[in-house]
C-alpha cells in the first residue's frame, strides 16, 4: 500500500504528463506503449481500456486543480467504487474496492481528494502562465509559485528583471 507522500508524488506524476516542450503541449500518455509503461510502472496493467479512464481522470483533475473545472465533475469517475473496512489490533485500515481498469484513475481523485483536506491550497498550477505543470508546495510558509525554481522560477525572475530595466531605459 503506498503512503500518502507516495500517493501525492504519483497524483503529481500524472498531472504533469502533459507539459510544455518547445513552445508545444506534448501528452506523454498519447503514445500507447508509453502509457503502458506509466500505467505499470504505477501498479496497473496497461491495458488501453484503463488508459481511457486515466486520460479521463488526469485531465478533469487538471482542470478542477485550475480551477476551470468544479469538483463536482470528478463524480463520475467514482462510480461504482466503494471502499472496505478493515479492522486488525493496529486498527481499520480500508481497501479500495473499484474495478481493475479503473483503480489508478480512481487512486489519483482519492490522492487529490486526501490533499485537499490535508494540504488544502498546496497542490495547484505553476505560476509561469506558459508552463502546464503542477505543484504540491510542502513548505512551511506555502509561498511556492514555480514547478521549478530552476526553470520557470528563473525565467520569470529574469522577465521581470528584463522588464524593469527596460522600463528604466525608456523614461
Amino acid at each position: 500500500m503506498m503512503t500518502g507522500t507516495e500517493q501525492q508524488d504519483a497524483l503529481l506524476e500524472l498531472l504533469n504528463t502533459t507539459p510544455v516542450v518547445n513552445g508545444e503541449v506534448r501528452d506523454q500518455l498519447a503514445n500507447a506503449e508509453a502509457a503502458s509503461s506509466w500505467q505499470q510502472a504505477h501498479g496497473g496493467s496497461g491495458s488501453a481500456e484503463e488508459r481511457r479512464h486515466l486520460l479521463r481522470a488526469r485531465d478533469a483533475l487538471q482542470d478542477v486543480v485550475r480551477g476551470s473545472r468544479p469538483a463536482a465533475s470528478l463524480t463520475p469517475l467514482l462510480k461504482d467504487v466503494t471502499s472496505r473496512p478493515h479492522l486488525s489490533s493496529a486498527g481499520v485500515s480500508w481497501e479500495l474496492d473499484a474495478p481493475a481498469e479503473r483503480r489508478i484513475a480512481v487512486e489519483a481523485v482519492l490522492a487529490w481528494s486526501a490533499l485537499q483536506e490535508t494540504m488544502p491550497g498546496r497542490l495547484r498550477p505553476c505560476a509561469n502562465p506558459e508552463c502546464r505543470l503542477f505543484l504540491i508546495d510542502r513548505s512551511k510558509t506555502n509561498k511556492a509559485r514555480w514547478c521549478s525554481m530552476a526553470v520557470c522560477g528563473n525565467r520569470m525572475k529574469a522577465r521581470r528583471h528584463y522588464q524593469r530595466t527596460r522600463d528604466g531605459a525608456a523614461g
